[in-house]
């Protein structure tokens, strides 16, 4: 079982993760879409009764990715905290102990839609917060997956998930990378945050992610 799978964009080598991240090998960065930190404490603030430990468990699948590979730069393509109540301190704690243990890891936030609502990181977590599109090499790198004049993107939002169908009525849904000639959409890092159903269209690419291993889906699956 696979856990990565080259990906090549514009002559530039990509690694496809099994945990829903995009790692480049040239810039040593972690690429990571829609976290959403502490969407489960803010439903909680509303009285809604959902699971605990989210962030800790995020952050756990993240300390992993940074041992695994050569991280200098985690790069969020958005949504890092999901909502203002987000900011609850068991949430915040969790996130300034965490970044204690990766001090020399640069992390970037590109906003995204709940970032804009949310309001940036705290200032103590030592990240460098832009908005989009943040320029790298060949690339746009982006929250929202809107096409760019010279770059090719690579974006999140959507929260990308492929139905994969088996014998019979029996199918399984599961997160995935989606390439395209002008965009590359990362799945949600984070848990208990949905997805949106894309189809495996012609000239594309779409890989499956179930956090144990990558699959290349092929056209006529």
């Amino acid at each position: 079982m696979k856990k990565e799978h080259v990906l090549i964009i514009n002559d530039h080598q990509f690694l496809v993760l099994a945990d829903k991240g995009l790692y480049w090998p040239q810039q040593k960065a972690l690429l990571i879409a829609d976290v959403h930190f502490g969407k489960a404490a803010a439903y909680r603030a509303l009285g809604q009764p959902v699971p605990r430990g989210t962030t800790s468990y995020n952050l756990q699948r993240l300390d992993v990715l940074i041992n695994q590979y050569q991280v200098e730069q985690l790069i969020f393509l958005g949504d890092f905290l999901h909502a203002p109540k987000s900011h609850a301190v068991s949430t915040i704690t969790a996130l300034r102990n965490w970044r204690l243990k990766h001090i020399n890891v640069k992390c970037i936030l590109i906003r995204g839609n709940h970032d804009l609502n949310a309001g940036d990181p705290p200032i103590d977590l030592n990240f460098k917060v832009v908005n989009e599109p943040y320029l790298i090499a060949d690339f746009a790198l982006q929250h929202i997956p809107k096409p760019h004049a010279t770059h090719h993107v690579i974006a999140g939002h959507i929260h990308p998930v492929f139905r994969l169908m088996g014998k019979g009525r029996q199918s399984i849904t599961l997160p995935c990378l989606y390439h395209s000639p002008e965009i590359t959409l990362l799945p949600s890092f984070g848990e208990f945050t949905g997805g949106f159903n894309v189809e495996n269209k012609l000239h594309s690419q779409l890989f499956l992610l179930n956090g144990e291993g990558v699959w290349l889906v092929k056209k006529d699956s």
